[in-house]
């Protein structure tokens, strides 16, 4: 008898679907969104907050744009084959891949650290100061280990930038937003080639005998000192994360916080506003 009850028994409420169950729950979901955009004054008030953000980091970014052309160049440094002519083919070899021996085991230690550290406006500029004293060290080598060390310690450096930028991106933009944010960052691969080999040519043309010194030990302490007054200026407009960035008003850092809140769900936990590596 109890078998035959539940068998014919109507179905429970919970279970039943219909148009109005539906627009109740779009009802909600939009009162939802309405109480997340309360606190920057409604939807229209966040859009037009969110975009004078979204100008304000992009113009504190691009100078990463720079900081990757003279990465590349100091790299890729034209006077390496002036100082190098006379060593034999394996030591030349040697010397243009030592660098990225270096390069390869710091990635994924330096972005580890950054993330630890939490201040990109520091740590990013530092290891650049590094790695331009490091390329003038270069122009006082003399002979072929001396150079082997500064090649590998340069791209031990060198290596916190690239990865860096990328992680320092991927905190403060959506991921609808980082495509374009990333290929005009690489924009500054291209930009070197074009004008690194350019000046490297002023120079190793107009600067033979200067001070007693050859003209591509001017090129290399040249592009270091450029690189490291560069890296001071971008202690003071590289930005932070959003939760350690102290140039934003409170209602900024809480909308900067909220779009990662938004785009990446609840995984996006880290101490510093952002997913943790370690």
């Amino acid at each position: 008898m109890s078998a035959s009850n539940d068998k014919h028994s109507p179905p429970s409420p919970d279970l039943e679907k219909s148009p109005k169950g539906s627009s109740i729950s779009h009802q909600e979901n939009a009162d939802s969104v309405k109480d997340r955009d309360a606190e920057f004054g409604g939807p229209e008030a966040r859009r037009i907050l969110e975009r004078k953000l979204l100008l304000k980091v992009d113009l504190r970014m691009s100078i990463m744009v720079l900081i990757y052309i003279l990465n590349y160049i100091d790299r890729n440094n034209a006077a390496l084959p002036a100082f190098v002519k006379n060593l034999p083919g394996k030591e030349f070899a040697t010397l243009l891949s030592i660098l990225y021996v270096g390069y390869i085991i710091m990635q994924v230690p330096s972005n580890m650290f950054l993330n630890w550290m939490g201040k990109p406006s520091w740590y990013l500029p530092g290891c650049m100061v590094v790695w331009g004293a490091i390329s003038c060290l270069t122009g006082i080598t003399h002979n072929f280990v001396g150079a082997l060390l500064t090649r590998f310690f340069l791209g031990f450096v060198e290596a916190a930038f690239f990865p860096g930028a990328l992680f320092l991106l991927s905190k403060w933009y959506k991921r609808d937003e980082l495509g374009l944010r990333t290929a005009i960052l690489f924009c500054g691969n291209i930009i070197s080639n074009a004008f690194g080999a350019l000046m490297a040519s002023g120079i190793l043309s107009g600067m033979e005998g200067k001070l007693g010194h050859a003209a591509w030990r001017w090129l290399f302490y040249i592009e270091g000192a450029v690189t490291i007054a560069v890296a001071i200026i971008a202690i003071f407009i590289l930005p932070d994360f959003p939760t350690t960035s102290t140039w934003l008003s409170p209602q900024e850092r809480a909308l900067a916080i909220r779009r990662m809140e938004e785009d990446a769900g609840p995984s996006w936990t880290g101490e510093y506003g952002g997913w943790p590596l370690l």
